[in-house]
Parts: C-alpha cells; structure tokens; sequence
C-alpha cells in the first residue's frame, strides 16, 4: 500500500507542477491576444449601453432603477442618522426640563430673594448706622471744607463774633436734606 501511496503522490506533484505551469502560460497568451482583448471590451461596452437603455425604459414606465434605489437607501439613512440626533437632543431637554428640575431651580431662587427682600426690610436702621459709620470714616480721612478753613477764618473774626453761629445754622439744614433723602 505505501508504494501505491507514494506513486499518487509523484503524480500528483508532476501533474500539479506542470498543470500550473501550463495553465499560467495559456492565460497569459489569450490575454495578449488582440483579438480576445477587443472581444472583452466590446462585451463590456455593450454591457453598459444595455444598463444605460435599461434605465431610460425604466424612466419612462416610471420604475425606478438600481442606481435610483440605492440613492433613495442613501438618503433615507442620512435622514435616518439626522433624527436619531433630534431625538437625542429631545431627550437630554426632557431630562433637563423634568418637572423638578425647573420648578425646584425656581423655587430655590424665589427663596433666595424672600430672603433677601426680609434682610432689605428687617434693617433699615442698620443701614442708616452703617451709613452714618461711612460718612464717619469718610470725615476722619478728608476733614470737612469748613475745617479747612477754620484757622483763617478764625483770624479774621472779632474776638466776641456772631459769626461762630453762622456756619452752624449753615451745617443744619444740610444734615436735614440728607436726613430727609434717606427716608
């Protein structure tokens, strides 16, 4: 038996070797043949006239084509992708606009300015101190116009003047208008 064996095998390879052989050079000399190469050609321009006549008959019993079809596909995937995209988005606003989560941001701002309007009201009379506290501060940086003056006005009045009253009463009504600006 494994000289039977041995026989099929030698040939198989002899056959196999030269049968490759054979076959790659015939291949070779029908493709380099003019004649078979303008046979090819003309079978595949005529291949294309026959698709090209198919779709203009197609076009006039109004059937769409292959080409038609495989465009329409095209389309209806893009629009296909373009919706998942709305749909998406419509997604993430309806999370976003869950009934808590707008009216719980507008409630927590509503609290927030109840309180503060409350701050705004409970201390008016702290206000007015800090106010004054300001105006206090400002005075002990800059000394008041009439103080600036005071040591040339004080030389220039009689000893026993009336004149010291006159830029008192002046200093009143000025504290009255702010007074009265501030209520």
């Amino acid at each position: 038996m494994s000289d039977a064996n041995s026989v099929t095998r030698s040939l198989r390879e002899r056959l196999g070797g030269g049968t490759e052989d054979r076959l790659g050079r015939a291949l070779s000399e029908l493709l380099e043949n003019p004649l078979l190469t303008g046979a090819l050609g003309r079978a595949f321009d005529a291949r294309e006239k026959a698709a090209q006549a198919q779709e203009v008959a197609m076009g006039a019993l109004n059937l769409p084509s292959a080409a038609d079809i495989e465009r329409l596909t095209r389309r209806l995937r893009s629009v296909s992708y373009r919706l998942e995209g709305i749909e998406d988005g419509l997604g993430r606003l309806d999370r976003g606009l869950a009934a808590g989560g707008v009216d719980a941001r507008l409630s927590a701002i509503e609290q927030r300015l109840e309180t503060l309007a409350e701050k705004l009201e409970a201390k008016p009379e702290s206000r007015a101190t800090e106010a004054a506290a300001s105006a206090g501060e400002h005075a002990a940086v800059r000394p008041a116009p009439e103080e600036q003056h005071a040591p040339r006005a004080a030389a220039a009045r009689p000893a026993g003047g009336s004149s010291s009253a006159a830029p008192s009463a002046k200093a009143k009504p000025k504290r009255a208008k702010a007074k009265s600006k501030r209520a």
